[in-house]
């Protein structure tokens, strides 16, 4: 069968391509080959001007123009060539050198791929596109995502929740703050995120300028190539490396997506809990159907769909993390197929993100049974109850309230008021203490 969205293997190119297709600027095929064309084009024309050759205006305009205008065309003629050589990185050099006969500079073939290995091109490249997924889609996404759960946040500010620690009845604590601790914590590994460098291997077949070394032995390359990775591509170089870069930054990128997906699974089964429970209804839409069997349901899909997505991920970059900074020697090749799939991680990331921000749209807050529950359990008040007779040291104010509310299903405002009553404390003491409710029982927060 030929490839289509029901025929593609992978759901990512299949049931969910119309979601995701944009990915395909960083890591498909196509934008693989074209950043190694891109790498190549700046590293000769950085080299032109270093004065090592003459590049003449029509020429380098001819190979921007390449690389602006870079079509599926132009990667089919690569992917030709490479059932000849065998060798992908080999078959842009030929595409280049094809390309300057076409603008009468032949003579200056050879200064294309001058002096590299073929990681030199793929350890920017890759980490070039790396860059710009993450700048351009990654993290603006977790961030607006950070923007909307924070919205709910401040929405639902004032509003008490029933807090359950152990799956218990716990003290009483505020929806929008409980929001506010993923805000938090996505805040700060987004933040950690932007401190890891994006680097970049170029040095040469065993990373020691060796062949640019031996043609010009007076030439400073190290200086050279940091000044083009860092300048010109934006990219920070490692100074000692194999022939190919280490990955450890990369692989830290992996673990910062990790955690902020780790982050996100549990955001979703809190969400996913706090539906179960009523305390959001989900709003409906014309013609959907919840069950096949079941036509009263509104299942929370979204939130499920974006924690099954968030775990394929994590499995994903805990292999990516774990994998690529270990190389035999100076190098084997077992980066290089690993290395193409680093976009599907990324893929199931952002595919969760929107069904975050889908589920998200879909809930109203059911005020009456978040009260409900508050009033059912008044026994939560016994914290603040022995707290304040201990203020006032009266003798051992926490073993009575739990001899009254440990374990006792019928503890309610009565029970409480009688308790408060007994109590051999002042008059405004009791009021104090009347005075408190499941509803306003709630803390402080910034």
């Amino acid at each position: 069968m030929d490839l289509n969205q029901l025929t593609a293997i992978s759901p990512i190119d299949g049931r969910y391509r119309k979601q995701l297709q944009h990915l395909d600027e960083y890591f498909s095929e196509f934008a693989l080959i074209k950043y190694r064309v891109m790498v190549e084009v700046e590293y000769f024309l950085f080299l032109g001007e270093k004065k090592f050759l003459k590049i003449a205006a029509p020429v380098k305009a001819h190979l921007l123009n390449v690389v602006e205008n870079f079509s599926l065309e132009d990667a089919a003629e690569i992917k030709e060539t490479e059932k000849i050589t065998n060798h992908d990185v080999k078959a842009v050099e030929y595409f280049l050198k094809n390309k300057l006969d076409e603008c009468k500079a032949g003579h200056l073939k050879e200064w294309i791929h001058f002096g590299l290995t073929s990681q030199d091109i793929n350890n920017t490249a890759i980490p070039l596109s790396w860059k710009h997924s993450v700048e351009y889609d990654y993290l603006p996404a977790i961030i607006n995502l950070q923007s909307a759960i924070g919205k709910l946040a401040v929405q639902y500010k004032n509003v008490p929740l029933l807090a359950r620690t152990h799956g218990q009845p716990a003290s009483p604590t505020k929806l929008g703050k409980e929001l506010m601790v993923f805000v938090e914590r996505l805040e700060n590994q987004i933040q950690l995120f932007s401190y890891i460098p994006f680097t970049a291997k170029f040095g040469g077949a065993t990373g020691n300028f060796n062949a640019h070394h031996v043609a010009y032995p007076k030439y400073n390359w190290i200086k050279f190539a940091n000044e083009f990775c860092e300048e010109r591509l934006g990219l920070q170089r490692q100074q000692y490396t194999t022939q190919i870069e280490h990955y450890d930054t990369l692989a830290a990128h992996f673990d910062a997506i990790k955690r902020i997906n780790t982050i996100l699974i549990d955001f979703c089964r809190d969400i996913w809990t706090y539906i179960s429970v009523d305390y959001f209804k989900q709003k409906t839409k014309k013609g959907e159907i919840g069950s096949s069997a079941m036509p009263h349901k509104v299942n929370p899909i979204d939130f499920e769909n974006a924690e099954g997505n968030l775990g394929i991920a994590n499995a994903l970059l805990e292999h990516l993390s774990a994998k690529l900074p270990i190389s035999r020697l100076q190098r084997d090749l077992t980066d290089s197929t690993v290395l193409r799939n680093i976009g599907v991680p990324v893929a199931h990331t952002l595919l969760s993100v929107k069904s975050i921000e889908k589920g998200l749209d879909k809930l109203v807050l059911n005020q009456s049974k978040l009260n409900e529950d508050l009033d059912n359990n008044w026994a939560v008040v016994a914290e603040a109850i022995q707290t304040i007779l201990r203020r006032e040291n009266y003798p051992q104010p926490y073993e009575a309230l739990k001899e009254l509310t440990r374990g006792k299903s019928a503890i309610d405002k009565k029970a409480i008021h009688q308790f408060i009553a007994k109590l051999k404390v002042s008059a405004s003491i009791k009021k104090e203490l009347k005075a408190i409710t499941p509803n306003n029982y709630v803390g402080v927060n910034p």
